[in-house]
């Protein structure tokens, strides 16, 4: 047990790594960038020039892009692992499947949410938000992606080894992730600064529970 830690410290660089570079051709974290990037930029081709209108419902559309992004890599999340056989063999090193799935928030928070960070300048210039509107979404981003990348993964453990899991998977976490949508699209609000906390609270929740309900749902795949 003592080198527990440095197990799951090399764990999260492998998973880190993985997610970020992709598997078996699938973009990695390049994907889901180019997703949201593509949203922001097709959005106002929908609704029209007018600025106004975009500045106000530009928090939403970056949110609803953050959510669909978020969903973009759930096939590969655990799937992959268990059919490798890795989470036996974690299990047989005295690794609890919660500690496992934590590294896992930690390693696809990291690789989708820094990305989608880096990248809102951009979607906020095509979207006509003002300073003070990108400094609401990032803010609103960083506490928020935390709990997508929580429901996310507990979503891919619940899929695994189903037919269609990565459909069925998106159906799921939509309806999961809708109160953090509406707290992070009503951040820009007057009395924003309300919803950034119940947005935070939101997220801490989901990240306290993935880990239980994800590990629960991989010890059944694995029986």
């Amino acid at each position: 047990m003592a080198q527990a830690p440095r197990q799951l410290a090399l764990i999260f660089r492998r998973d880190l790594g993985l997610l970020l570079r992709g598997a078996r051709g699938r973009g990695g974290a390049l994907l889901p960038l180019l997703f949201f990037l593509s949203v922001a930029m097709l959005y106002p081709f929908g609704v029209g020039p007018d600025a106004r209108l975009l500045a106000r419902t530009g928090a939403g559309v970056v949110w609803i892009a953050a959510l669909l992004a978020a969903i973009l890599p759930l096939d590969r999340l655990i799937e992959p692992d268990i059919e490798a056989g890795l989470f036996d063999q974690w299990a047989l090193r005295g690794l609890s499947e919660e500690a496992l799935v934590l590294v896992r928030i930690a390693a696809h928070w990291i690789s989708f949410g820094g990305p989608l960070l880096l990248a809102t300048p951009i979607a906020a210039g095509l979207l006509s938000l003002d300073g003070w509107q990108l400094g609401r979404v990032e803010i609103g981003l960083l506490l928020g992606t935390p709990g997508l990348a929580a429901i996310g993964v507990t979503i891919a453990a619940l899929i695994a080894g189903l037919r269609g899991g990565a459909a069925l998977g998106g159906l799921l976490m939509i309806p999961l992730a809708v109160p953090l949508l509406i707290f992070g699209a009503g951040s820009l609000q007057p009395d924003g600064a309300d919803g950034l906390v119940l947005l935070g609270a939101a997220s801490l929740v989901a990240v306290a529970i993935a880990p239980f309900a994800a590990g629960a749902a991989i010890r059944a795949s694995r029986e």
